[in-house]
């Protein structure tokens, strides 16, 4: 598949359509790009397994705040 760079500002940039990101699994904002100084290589930032358990610990503080202030009392 042959794309063509969008200008965007003072930028260039890269459209990558929802097909592809569906296959890939990329529905986050935050990529790796990297460079064999050839190729560039894109990739999905994966969280690691404590940014995961933070993550899930603010949910349920959020979704319980008012649960675990009663329980503080």
């Amino acid at each position: 598949m042959q794309k063509k760079l969008s200008r965007i500002g003072n930028s260039l940039g890269l459209i990558i359509e929802k097909p592809i990101l569906e296959l890939l699994h990329i529905d986050n904002n935050t990529l790796d790009v990297s460079t064999d100084g050839e190729a560039l290589a894109i990739r999905p930032v994966k969280e690691s397994r404590a940014q995961r358990v933070r993550s899930a610990a603010q949910r349920v503080a959020d979704d319980h705040a008012e649960a675990f202030e009663k329980l503080a009392r």
